[in-house]
């Protein structure tokens, strides 16, 4: 499994353990530089939000890899983590709808981390 790959599923993993509804990983390497995949799900308030960022946070460091940059934090409405190669949207329920990323990304490949099996 590629770094990047397995960065996703850090991320994913992170979510899923602490309850992130919907959680989608989209493979984007074949249609932007801008990273390899995207993974985007929602919490149901703005603490559950920061927890879920949180979590993310602190599994993918404890792993080695250094985040480049978050936004939207204080808000908890949107939070954007950025770790080069991979992108992590935490929304809450209403603006993950109104941006809806996945029609926006609709190309991208999604991968199913529930039913990978470590390479």
């Amino acid at each position: 499994m590629d770094q990047s790959k397995k960065m996703a599923k850090i991320a994913f993993e992170a979510l899923d353990e602490k309850k992130a509804e919907d959680i989608r990983v989209i493979d984007i390497g074949g249609i932007t530089v801008m990273a390899d995949y995207f993974i985007i799900a929602n919490g149901n308030s703005e603490n559950q939000v920061r927890a879920l960022v949180d979590n993310v946070q602190e599994k993918l460091l404890k792993a080695g890899y250094e985040m480049k940059q978050i936004e939207g934090y204080r808000q908890g409405a949107w939070v954007l983590l950025d770790f080069n190669d991979i992108i992590v949207h935490v929304f809450d329920k209403e603006h993950r709808l109104f941006y809806d990323l996945e029609r926006i990304w609709k190309d991208g490949k999604e991968i199913d981390f529930s039913k990978v099996i470590e390479e």
